[in-house]
């Protein structure tokens, strides 16, 4: 999900939906979500935590490694958190070393905030240098949304990262668009407008990743209905996840992340 440093961008993505709204809708309406648009670029948005550490080992000494790499926007960096153990990464990896059969998670983060599926290129470019990782967690979609990408392009840029990131024998989990008709930095009937584009990001994506080889966890449909009820699952911004979204989200996550894991070396 976006920061301040893409904020105008989102800005940009409400004013035009505002245009667009002319063709289907009234001039009435057109002027409510304009109206919301400028609110939206005066917002103040959360960024990136620059001493947060993006690689971290996690669990017992003897246990099995595992190499856990997470590509996306600001979500794989846990942007709204200032603490490592607060990340979706962090909680992911306490969660995987936990238990008798638990892992040492070796985790490491290629994501940069405001990046579009079209950015995944790169990402994967350098999640595959140096030592390969095992597991695979990707998170985009949110951005490719408010810019008002075509789904079904956004979600071949997706499908041919993770397809490169199979053919190179790494487990991948994707998590797709989050429900952004739940984010509180919106007013309806904006609000509305963008969960509906999200929606549509989200589905694409599911296809695209299934026919490249990878798993899909929809976090809008599984997690969704929590962030809509829990203003604490978002940190102050109203946008970006809190600790506890976060923790929502890794829970939503564990149970692909943890089969993906399965079959994985543990040497």
């Amino acid at each position: 999900m976006n920061t301040r440093s893409s904020g105008v961008r989102v800005a940009g993505w409400l004013a035009r939906t505002a245009a667009a709204s002319l063709v289907a809708g009234t001039l009435g309406g057109a002027a409510v979500l304009a109206g919301q648009a400028v609110l939206a670029r005066s917002r103040r948005y959360a960024q990136p935590e620059l001493g947060l550490a993006l690689r971290a080992t996690v669990g017992r000494a003897d246990a099995p490694p595992l190499r856990l790499v997470l590509l996306g926007d600001s979500s794989a960096l846990g942007v709204g958190v200032d603490r490592l153990g607060d990340t979706i990464g962090g909680q992911l990896a306490e969660l995987l070393a936990e238990g008798p059969t638990g892992r040492r998670v070796r985790l490491s983060s290629v994501g940069v905030s405001g990046s579009r599926s079209t950015d995944l290129a790169t990402q994967v470019a350098r999640a595959l240098l140096g030592e390969q990782p095992d597991v695979a967690v990707v998170l985009i979609g949110a951005n490719d949304a408010t810019s008002l990408r075509r789904p079904a392009d956004a979600a071949a840029y997706l499908g041919a990262a993770v397809h490169r990131l199979r053919q190179a024998g790494v487990e991948v989990v994707v998590g797709t668009c989050p429900d952004l008709g739940a984010v509180r930095a919106i007013a309806p009937p904006l609000r509305q407008v963008v969960g509906w584009v999200g929606r549509r990001v989200g589905r694409a994506q599911t296809k695209a990743v299934l026919d490249a080889g990878g798993t899909v966890v929809d976090l809008a449909t599984e997690t969704g209905p929590v962030f809509r009820a829990d203003a604490g699952t978002f940190c102050h911004d109203g946008y970006h996840p809190s600790a506890d979204g976060y923790r929502v989200w890794a829970h939503a996550l564990l149970p692909a992340v943890a089969a993906a894991a399965a079959v994985t070396p543990r040497h």
